[in-house]
């Protein structure tokens, strides 16, 4: 059906379909990180962030049995890289954990209240991707480059191919990084995430909740499938990736700017696929409404919001579905350094809400 189709076009019919299916998903649970550090923050309530890490249980599930599956090449995905930036990870994160509060949520969470008829969401997404852009290629990338190389282990010159926690567990104790071990580190840090988002009755009773995390790593699962085996392609290989916000908004602005010219990919199809999946759920619960800025302070704050996700995104290889889910899907310990970031940075982003701007 398939075989005269360009890969790039095959990939962004892909990238349409889970993007519909998240778009739906977030929609129809409110699923949001920012909102899940807003609760703990707030009123202690843990159940959204339970939905978070029974995502990144269940991604770990999907793309390592992939990979150990040899059906997905996880190591030619940018997290794997054997640099390890802590400066770019810690400090990016951070930024982009602030400034999705301000923001009023993460770029997936943007995408969907833009399905749902927020014009100021859309703002967001424009600084997101602008002031990406620039961090990638203008006039910040000197900035976030100088920040990125403060301190950089690489792990290339201790003889390790990657930094995935199972091959510097094997390079730490001589057993090297064995299909044996790569299952056994997969399955006790899946399973320990597992474990405590569902030791938890509340979060068990929630179906909504549960739904989420479930769906949310399934469908992480699910892009990696579709880049890293149905992309597979000896003249044309789609880049292996997964869910991931922060550079694919600002390409999809750029290939609405150059229609003619450009190529869709994975990426910027997801985008759209996000509006349009929201677009549908909130058209079927009859919830969609226009909605914009309340006033000048909350314009400044979330456009202010968007241009720091969109700097810290990329400093720090993702956002809180880029690093937080696809990323820890990998066991990369960048990854997991990036998410720690995020949160904390989130966890500052709140207080300074709540006593500061006393909202």
């Amino acid at each position: 059906m398939f075989e005269d189709i360009p890969i790039s076009t095959q990939m962004g019919f892909w990238g349409l379909i889970i993007g519909i299916a998240l778009g739906f998903v977030v929609h129809r649970t409110n699923f949001c990180a920012m909102g899940a550090v807003s609760d703990i923050v707030s009123f202690s309530d843990w159940r959204r962030m339970r939905a978070w890490i029974l995502a990144m249980a269940v991604a770990i599930l999907g793309s390592q049995l992939l990979y150990i599956g040899g059906f997905v090449q996880l190591e030619n995905s940018i997290y794997l890289r054997p640099s390890l930036s802590l400066t770019g990870l810690i400090i990016g994160g951070f930024i982009f954990g602030f400034g999705m509060v301000l923001g009023g949520g993460c770029p997936g969470r943007n995408l969907m209240r833009v399905g749902n008829g927020d014009l100021k969401a859309l703002m967001v997404l424009f600084f997101i991707g602008w002031a990406g852009y620039m961090t990638m290629r203008g006039i910040l990338y000197y900035p976030q480059a100088w920040i990125r190389d403060l301190l950089v282990i690489r792990l290339g010159d201790m003889g390790l191919p990657d930094q995935g926690v199972a091959t510097i567990i094997g390079g730490i104790t001589g057993l090297g990084a064995t299909p044996g071990l790569r299952t056994v580190v997969m399955l006790a840090i899946a399973g320990l995430l597992a474990l405590y988002a569902l030791k938890d009755a509340g979060f068990r009773r929630s179906v909504r909740h549960v739904t989420a995390g479930l769906a949310l790593g399934i469908l992480v699962t699910l892009a990696w499938f579709a880049t890293g085996f149905l992309g597979a392609d000896e003249f044309e290989p789609a880049q292996v990736t997964a869910l991931t916000f922060i550079a694919p908004t600002g390409d999809a602005f750029q290939y609405l700017m150059t229609w003619t010219g450009a190529t869709i990919n994975f990426g910027i199809a997801t985008v759209g696929g996000v509006i349009l999946g929201s677009f549908i759920s909130s058209k079927m619960t009859k919830t969609f409404h226009l909605s914009t800025f309340v006033d000048t302070p909350d314009t400044v704050r979330n456009l202010t919001g968007g241009a720091l996700m969109g700097f810290g995104g990329i400093l720090a290889l993702g956002c809180t579905f880029g690093q937080g889910i696809t990323g820890v899907s990998t066991l990369a310990l960048g990854s997991i350094i990036a998410t720690i970031s995020i949160i904390a940075g989130g966890v500052l982003g709140v207080k300074y809400m709540e006593r500061v701007l006393d909202i």
